[in-house]
């Protein structure tokens, strides 16, 4: 990482340069013989007080005292990514939005409050997608007490690691106390390579509705009401898959939602004791020739930050991370 200018180091940064991505290097040990540097990359997204905050890719906020710089400039965006399909932050979003729709939702500007009972983060959270059309505190007060007139906590999603993401808006959030609860990686490849897999889909069954024993499987419907059954049945074009299993409860599940060029991939889940036999890919398969036949190219998924086995799954059919989002709690008291 090149920070020299005639062979010195030189801080190139200032204040104003709040919400660019920048490449910084400190002292890590300042008081250690032969102090060793550190290197951070993100977007600046605060200058105060003599205390620089760089959020990572990775949603991770590093906070550093500006007397601890040795050099630092502006850095142009990550160069387009060469694996899977081009797409912005913003229309993934949307696109992963319609595939998960609220029972009930509001506008605040350009954000969305969105509410379900409380099934699942996604349908129980805010989607800021631009400015709320007020200042942020408001904005926050209006969102908590949206959510308090519904019974529910109040949480933010918000977007980190692609150009047009929501740093400083992380930042923002944390600095008030939200409280930042899970990660989710956002996952995109090509979808004729996962239609194209040699794996045997026959005893795939794909419907357009969900009944009882595939909400059996279903790790996250709990007591499964019709607020669940509306959240997953909503979305441009729904197709549900089961391999059938014991006890009239399926082996495997999953579910792919068909929106123009793109399919995304939701609740895929296997019995435990179906495990390692290929059922996860046979739903996935199944469900990425139907997306075809529908006219889609391009495949996106979901998986949480912490999940290996299924990152790994993913990745072996030729997925690739786009962004992450990270859900952020309202703080138990209100806001100073």
């Amino acid at each position: 990482m090149e920070f020299t200018a005639g062979g010195r180091l030189e801080v190139r940064i200032t204040p104003s340069d709040v919400g660019k991505r920048v490449s910084v290097r400190r002292v890590s040990e300042a008081d250690a013989p032969g102090s060793r540097f550190t290197d951070t990359v993100g977007v600046l997204t605060s200058w105060n007080d003599g205390v620089l905050v760089i959020t990572r890719k990775s949603g991770e906020a590093v906070r550093i005292a500006q007397s601890a710089l040795v050099a630092g400039k502006v850095v142009p965006a990550a160069p387009a990514r060469r694996r899977g399909p081009a797409a912005t932050y913003e229309e993934l979003a949307r696109a992963g939005a319609r595939s998960w729709r609220p029972v009930e939702s509001e506008r605040l500007g350009a954000w969305t409050l969105r509410a379900a009972a409380g099934f699942t983060r996604r349908a129980n959270s805010v989607l800021p997608l631009g400015d709320p059309g007020r200042p942020l505190d408001d904005a926050l007060a209006y969102v908590r007490s949206w959510y308090a007139d519904r019974a529910l906590p109040a949480y933010v999603q918000a977007a980190t690691g692609v150009d047009d993401a929501q740093e400083r808006l992380c930042a923002e959030l944390e600095r008030r106390g939200w409280a930042r609860e899970v990660t989710t990686l956002v996952l995109t490849g090509a979808l004729a390579p996962v239609g194209d897999l040699p794996v045997d889909t026959g005893r795939v069954t794909l419907s357009r509705g969900v009944d009882a024993a595939w909400l059996r499987r279903y790790g996250r419907a709990g007591a499964a009401g019709p607020h669940v059954v509306e959240v997953l049945t909503s979305g441009p074009s729904v197709w549900f898959a089961s391999v059938p299993g014991d006890e009239g409860v399926p082996a495997a599940i999953g579910r792919c939602v068909v929106d123009g060029r793109w399919a995304g991939f939701m609740a895929v889940e296997v019995d435990p004791a179906a495990r390692r036999r290929g059922l996860a890919t046979a739903v996935m398969t199944a469900l990425a020739r139907r997306a075809l036949d529908e006219g889609a190219s391009a495949a996106w998924l979901q998986v949480e930050e912490d999940n290996g086995g299924a990152r790994a799954l993913y990745d072996g059919m030729g997925f690739s991370v786009h962004h992450r989002y990270h859900h952020y709690r309202q703080p138990e008291r209100p806001e100073a």
